[in-house]
Order: C-alpha cells, then structure tokens, then sequence
C-alpha cells in the first residue's frame, strides 16, 4: 500500500493549506452532516460519525461547530440538504481514480469533475468502471517520531489490525472498517496518540507513475480535492522517483 501512502502524505501537507482556508472545515462540517443524516446523532452508534467528529476534533474544530453540524443532519436545526455521489474515472498514466462527493447540485459537481479529468488527459468512467480496483478499510495514522517501529507494530497487532507499514514519519495501520474504532481504542488504552483515522478505498493493486506523467497527476488530484463539492480522493497510483 506504498502508493497509497504516499499520496497520503501529499494530502497531509496539503491539509495545512487548507484548514488555513476554512476549506477544510466546511468539508468536515458536511460530513457530519451527512453522517447524523444517515446514521442519527449519536456517535456511539453511530460509527461514520464519531470518525468524522474525531477527525473535525483533531482539526481543532469548535465544540459549537460540531454540534451544529450533527443537528442539522438529524433535523433539529434546518440546513442545506445534500446527497452523496460517487464518481469514478481515469487520470494520467492510466490512474483509477475514485471520487466521493457531498453535493446540493449533482449537475455542476459533474461538470466541474469532468472538467478537470479532461484537462489533465484524463476522462470520467461509468458507475464501477474503476470502483472494483479498490477495497473499504480502516486505516490509522501514528506520528512514528514518537515510537519505536517494533512496539507500535506489536500494539497494533495486538490491537487487531491487519496490516502495518512505517512510511517516512508516520505508522499507516490498516484495519477492517467494522474494526477500526476497536483498534484505535486499544492502541489509545496503551497510550498511543491517533494522529487521524478514516475508512478509506484502498488499492489492490498499484500504478507507477513517474515524472511529468506524476506532476500532472498529482496537480489533477490537488485540484479535484480543491472543489469544493469533494469530499475525498483515492487512486491506485505509486508515484515513483525518476
């Protein structure tokens, strides 16, 4: 899952810029949203959100914000409605690219989506055209400056996760989603500080790109991240040194 990995990271330096911007926020806010939506407003039972209202929390999110964000969702405070859409397609060097949106208007999220891919070279896919390359996990980030790599592979595995991999300066450990809130949970009874934690589409399998064929693909996914309808991005790419 290097590949994956490493486009994490990009995003992770990216994250700054963004909170920066209030981008960030407002995505977190409509995922609340969206989870107390579908699932009611309390995280216990509700697992998607208390993910998001973890992530909202380790964004240093107002208490107030959050509140407000999981009354609209279950109705007790009025709001704009938004439905969930899933688009996939093609990027440079023939990257799958996956792209989870939260929208009020589907029409304009798809053309500002489409814009982008064929800009770049690449093109919007039909429904599961690219969807059946990835698998629903778990996954949780450690800061690996603050633990030795071989204890935190032995707590994480002891903690149920099913994979573990050191890259750069943090510990990627992948769960089964059902399993994820158990596994942070063990790690945090240990003492291990969850620097964030999502269930994510990973690859199954990994497309080197290198060079110019990488730049343009990671400009395309910087971009396709800026909108402001979308709320994640995955692709199966390994962007490879030249």
């Amino acid at each position: 899952m290097a590949g994956h990995s490493k486009w994490k990271q990009i995003k992770h330096y990216k994250a700054a810029a963004d909170a920066k911007r209030g981008a960030h926020f407002t995505k977190l806010i409509r995922e609340i949203t969206m989870a107390a939506k579908l699932g009611g407003g309390d995280p216990t039972g509700n697992p998607r959100l208390r993910t998001a209202i973890e992530a909202a929390k380790a964004a240093s999110m107002p208490k107030d914000n959050i509140e407000r964000a999981v009354k609209k969702g279950t109705g007790e405070l009025e709001g704009v409605e938004y439905a969930e859409v899933t688009y996939e397609g093609y990027g440079p060097g023939g990257v799958a690219i996956l792209i989870f949106a939260l929208t009020d208007n589907a029409n304009r999220t798809v053309a500002e989506i489409r814009h982008k891919l064929s800009r770049a070279g690449g093109n919007l896919g039909a429904a599961n055209s690219v969807s059946w390359m990835f698998e629903r996990k778990g996954q949780l980030y450690l800061d690996s400056t603050k633990y030795p790599e071989d204890e935190a592979l032995e707590a994480a595995l002891d903690a149920g996760a099913e994979d573990f991999n050191a890259e750069e300066d943090q510990y990627e450990i992948t769960t089964d989603p059902a399993g994820m809130h158990g596994v942070r949970t063990a790690l945090e009874a240990k003492g291990y500080e969850v620097a964030e934690a999502e269930i994510a589409s990973v690859p199954k399998n990994l497309v080197s790109v290198s060079g110019k064929t990488a730049d343009s693909l990671v400009k395309l996914l910087e971009e396709l991240e800026d909108l402001d309808d979308v709320q994640k991005v995955a692709a199966n790419c390994s962007i490879e040194p030249e």
